[in-house]
Order: structure tokens, then sequence, then C-alpha cells
């Protein structure tokens, strides 16, 4: 049985839909959750209307509940754990985007978007791991992004989450070895999808802005598919993204100081972009 969190706040929600429909094809059973249920029951009443395929498929379950309350995570996962009585894998791919500079953002916003980004879903996979452990079967995916490895100006809170998220799974990954229990962490670059249209600012209000890096980003049909790859091969740590975030990470590595004068040459630019 698949689990899949379906991101709250609708950054990643695309992707979420596009792995609900790619795992449902390939026959997972499901369990969609997420804090929109007009959403879910949408999603489930689609699933289940394609058409048939050469693979059984199942009726998912939903689960509704607010991935950023710490207290509905513990029923929630009672209400999980009862669908099927186990989970086989966690994908966790809540999300939400930030963007503007740190002298003007507040700290409730760092706050709210580590809330959704790291807390949530840490809360989620700790919950669950105790049924995991009691198998010593299961898997656990997080959909973190290329910015828990390297950080751009103008995204520091979301940054930070994604580091967040990236140093907490490679714990688990280390801890849960004795268990036979597989974490993968997932790291795209841009997707094509409402992340900075949904994005927060530094006052906490919508950004709006369908960016030209997203708007060009991969379709999330085939980031779906990429997990679904990565979940079959239980690979560790899967980076989706273009040559040059790829390479930014390595010259982050070997060459910081050059790395450094590059980050600070693109805040000057969008400095000035935002100046005219």
């Amino acid at each position: 049985m698949k689990l899949i969190d379906h991101g709250p706040w609708g950054d990643q929600e695309e992707s979420a839909e596009e792995c609900a429909r790619v795992f449902y094809t390939a026959g997972a059973k499901l369990v969609l959750c997420g804090r929109n249920q007009k959403a879910l029951e949408e999603l489930t009443k689609e699933l289940t209307a394609s058409p048939a395929t050469k693979v059984q498929t199942h009726k998912p379950y939903m689960v509704t509940f607010d991935l950023a309350d710490p207290g509905a995570i513990i029923a929630a996962t009672a209400e999980i754990l009862q669908c099927f009585g186990y989970v086989d894998v966690l994908i966790n791919n809540a999300g939400i985007s930030y963007r503007g500079a740190i002298v003007d953002t507040t700290t409730d916003v760092d706050k709210k978007v580590m809330e959704t980004n790291y807390f949530g879903p840490v809360a989620l996979t700790k919950a669950l791991l105790p049924s995991m452990i009691k198998r010593r079967q299961g898997h656990i995916v997080v959909i973190s992004s290329i910015q828990g490895k390297i950080s751009i100006p103008f995204r520091s809170a979301y940054a930070a989450s994604k580091h967040a998220t990236q140093a907490f799974f490679d714990c688990l990954r280390a801890e849960m070895e004795q268990y036979e229990i597989e974490v993968t962490v997932i790291s795209p670059g841009y997707i094509h999808t409402n992340l900075s249209l949904n994005a927060v600012t530094a006052d906490g209000s919508t950004y709006g802005v369908m960016d030209k890096t997203t708007a060009q980003g991969r379709s999330p049909v085939e980031v779906a598919r990429d997990v679904l790859a990565a979940v079959g091969k239980k690979k560790k740590d899967v980076i989706l993204a273009d040559l040059l975030p790829s390479l930014a990470i390595y010259l982050r590595t070997l060459a910081p100081g050059l790395f450094f004068s590059l980050m600070a040459s693109r805040a000057r630019k969008e400095r000035k972009s935002k100046n005219c």
C-alpha cells in the first residue's frame, strides 16, 4: 500500500496528483492525504473512472487532515493504518515555496514555511515509523528540492526548510538500515506547477507570479514517473534537475568561492530587475 501525502498548500499539488495517478495505474493501493477533502474526492473520482489497464487497480482511500497541525497527525495516522493495516510506501509531498529578501521577512513566515516543508513531513514519518519497524518493512520517500543541496538568493526560508529536510532524512536512512526500511530523498529542479504562484512572500502574502524558470520546468508527469522508478529501484538520493543546477552542487563543494561569487552576482541582478 502506498500513502501519498497530498500537498496542503497547492505548491506541489500537481506533483502529488501525478504521483497518485502513476502509482494507481501501477496497481498500488492508495491512501490519499491532504487538507482539501473536495480535491481528494475529485482525484479519487478521476482515478476510479480512468480506463481499465492490464494491471488490477484499487479504489483509493482518503484521509483528510492538515499537515501543519501536529495534533491532527496522530489521529490521522491511526485512520491511515486502519485502511489496509500497514503502509508500504510513504510519499511526503507537501510543500510551500517562498520569495523574498531576508531583511524584509518576518520570522512568522520562516516558521510557516518550516512547519509545512519540514516539521509536517517529519511528524507524519515519525508517526508511521513504529508500524514499519514492527514489520521490518517500509519505504519512506520525501520530495525535497535541488535547493535542499544549494541555496539561491531570495529563497532563504524555502532553501532552509529543504536543507533541514535533506539532513533529517539522511540521518533517518542511516538509523533505519538496521530495520531494513528504505529512505529516498528526491531533489527536483524546477517543475511546471503552481509553485511560484502560491509562494509566500516576506510579509506573508501570496506571490502570485508564474516565474519563467517554473513555467519552463519539468512536467509533473515526468517527475512522478521518476519517483515511481526510484521507489522500484530503492534509490537513496535522486537529483531530478538539468545539467546546470546539477553542476552547481559540485561547484558548491569543489569551488565554494566561485559558487558564492556567482550567487552574489545573481542577487545583484535580481535586485536590479525588481528596482526597474
